[in-house]
């Protein structure tokens, strides 16, 4: 037989609700910070700040950009984890941070599919291999500098070339291991604090290789600072009509695209969440904010809170079994 509430009860959870309410209506009464968890340049920066500031004059207040940098992710993701649950310390959510690192690092200081709460899928990135032109110098002479030179290059030389990422267990470490695997070729891991540094390195021409999230490498590989090789994509690119997909070079699982999305900390009212997702979703309408984000080459995707956790949770399942089937660790 179920217990009926006393008065004093009753009055205690009506007064909840309406505090609660009260709450959501007024919400944002004051700037909100969105942490994103790698050092400015990187992809996650981009879309971050193209979304930040549409969204704060939708919102009525500002949403300030914090670039939190460390442990390839984890440390602006753990910022993120232990935020008071109230709308104004949100995060950047990433597949390096949600997926890819948790999967690699069994100290990692939050649950990825319990310590959050997922708002919004913003877009999906492809992912591109590119090589510094110096690379293609290497070739034999008169063989193009395509997938078909990398790969032949990569199994004549294993050891000889070192390959950038935002860090260890990010996707792009863990992309690239699952690469190497399937393609039966050895390049060395060179980690950075973040996937801007190891762009700049790349273009540079400290390190050969790069797997990038196409955003940030895009404009260097349109000057000739960087030359894509394969992408990370449902099909071919219009930005990048001649570069294969890893579908096309007969690669599939390694065919898989990065989510940028915001999160807030576990238990965040529904409003807020709800607030925040329509938010997100009119800034994305605005074509000129639209156009900012496509032409980096990301998708929209823009979808709710609840296709979004179940992204998140889909993406940790491959990490998880990439680590255990390769057996990588982060000595």
């Amino acid at each position: 037989m179920t217990k009926m509430k006393t008065f004093p009860q009753l009055v205690v959870l009506a007064t909840a609700l309406v505090s609660h309410s009260l709450f959501a209506q007024n919400y944002p009464n004051k700037p909100i910070s969105l942490v994103v968890p790698f050092a400015p340049g990187g992809t996650t920066d981009i879309v971050g700040r193209v979304i930040a500031d549409p969204l704060g004059k939708i919102l009525g207040q500002s949403v300030l950009v914090l670039n939190k940098v460390g442990g390839g992710g984890v440390v602006g993701a753990a910022e993120t984890a232990r935020a008071v649950p109230d709308g104004y310390n949100l995060g950047f959510a990433t597949v390096s941070t949600t997926a890819a690192n948790p999967a690699i690092n069994p100290k990692t200081p939050y649950n990825p599919l319990t310590d959050f709460t997922p708002i919004i899928n913003i877009a999906a990135t492809p992912n591109v291999i590119a090589v510094h032109p110096s690379f293609c110098n290497d070739l034999p002479k008169g063989t193009p500098c395509d997938y078909n030179g990398f790969v032949a290059q990569l199994k004549k030389n294993p050891g000889k070339y070192s390959y950038s990422t935002s860090g260890v267990g990010g996707i792009g470490h863990l992309q690239t291991e699952l690469y190497k695997s399937m393609a039966g070729v050895f390049i060395t891991h060179i980690p950075y604090s973040g996937a801007g540094p190891a762009l700049r390195d790349t273009v540079g021409g400290q390190v050969a290789i790069i797997f990038d999230n196409l955003p940030s490498a895009l404009p260097f590989i349109k000057e000739g600072k960087l030359v894509a090789i394969v992408v990370a994509a449902p099909g071919r690119l219009t930005v990048l009509p001649n570069t294969p997909t890893f579908k096309e070079v007969g690669l599939e699982p390694v065919n898989r695209m990065a989510y940028y999305g915001i999160y807030g900390p576990k238990n965040l009212p529904k409003e807020v969440v709800d607030k925040i997702n329509a938010g997100v979703k009119k800034a994305v309408e605005d074509p000129i904010i639209k156009k900012k984000i496509e032409d980096t080459g990301a998708l929209i995707v823009a979808n709710n809170p609840d296709q979004f956790a179940a992204q998140i949770k889909a993406e940790f399942e491959v990490y998880k079994k990439v680590v255990q089937t390769a057996k990588l660790t982060l000595d």
